[in-house]
């Protein structure tokens, strides 16, 4: 039998979102990152979206790179497995703000190195060369 998601307005006195929550935000981490302002800083951004369980996102003009990894303390309730002793980024952590009703919300969101390079080439694109061979050939003159 599936459990009622309960809403936050639905929360008795005593009871807490995190009971009833699959602790979203326990099963990643962002750091913010420099915003990229060249060509080879979004490469970069590109190599990094590469690799497993990473993508990056844009929220209010601040580039975060986010990893996609569980807690080693989660325990298989949600709940915290040291919860008395987590970390204190985790005690300042609010429930007003957190993912619980959606899948969080970002200006920009990049989940594929193909991506990375599509946004890339709008924002810098690259100049069209001319081959050598057509550099050095005569126009034809009829």
């Amino acid at each position: 039998m599936e459990k009622k998601r309960v809403s936050r307005e639905d929360l008795k006195p005593g009871e807490f979102l995190c009971d009833h929550c699959t602790a979203k935000c326990c099963r990643y981490f962002a750091l913010p990152i420099d915003t990229p302002d060249s060509r080879e800083e979004l490469e970069n951004l590109r190599w990094y979206l590469l690799h497993d369980n990473v993508s990056i996102f844009v929220d209010e003009e601040t580039w975060y790179l986010m990893v996609h990894t569980t807690c080693k303390k989660l325990r298989d309730d949600n709940l915290c497995g040291i919860y008395e002793t987590r970390p204190q980024i985790c005690r300042d952590y609010s429930t007003d703000n957190c993912e619980y009703d959606g899948e969080g919300c970002y200006d920009q969101l990049f989940e594929t190195a193909e991506q990375m390079g599509e946004y890339t080439e709008a924002r810098f694109p690259q100049k069209k060369k001319r081959s050598r061979r057509a550099a050095t050939q005569l126009p034809i003159i009829a």
